[in-house]
């Protein structure tokens, strides 16, 4: 039996191929795609969620400081002027942040080889840059899946068959996760 499924295409178009639709899934829960190509999606992304929930609670809380600029009402930054110069007023800031423990670094780095960048864009900046964001899929997979498929031991995904397609009769189906 072949370790995975060709599906008609040359390696780095079907790795391509697997790694947009592992991101699809992770960001937006579901896909509609053909059952070969699902049930190739499915084992990478149960490898990540695995991943996730195996190394959830591996970090460590730590105090930092951070310099800050301060903002206006507008949320303009705040000058002021020294030795006849402008400059951004800053101020000092301890914050709470998750350091990573060695493994579950390594996990994140694992993942960040297989998923790639989201990008959303509000409704309002439609066609510009400015306004848009990342959206964070490894945090995503850490804080909100790990937590919610902790105490399962794996079939975080579900295969549902809708139909034939029109064009070429190939089955289609909706991977989603549990």
């Amino acid at each position: 039996m072949a370790k995975y499924r060709k599906l008609g295409r040359t390696s780095d178009q079907r790795k391509a191929l697997l790694r947009n639709q592992v991101t699809a899934l992770i960001n937006n829960g579901k896909i509609v795609t053909t059952e070969a190509k699902a049930k190739e999606v499915r084992k990478i992304a149960e490898g990540l969620i695995a991943m996730a929930v195996r190394e959830k609670d591996n970090y460590e809380m730590v105090t930092v400081t951070a310099k800050v600029p301060v903002k206006d009402a507008e949320g303009k930054r705040v000058k002021e002027v020294v030795d006849g110069k402008k400059v951004t007023k800053y101020e000092t800031v301890e914050k709470q942040i998750k350091k990573d423990l060695p493994s579950r670094l390594h996990a994140r780095r694992q993942m960040l080889k297989v998923l790639n960048t989201v990008t959303v864009v509000p409704e309002e900046a439609a066609g510009k840059k400015r306004g848009t964001k990342e959206v964070d899929l490894v945090a995503k997979l850490f804080d909100e899946y790990a937590p919610k498929y902790a105490d399962r031991k794996g079939g975080y995904t579900r295969i549902v068959k809708i139909g034939l397609r029109k064009g070429d009769a190939a089955m289609e189906v909706v991977l989603e996760l549990v």
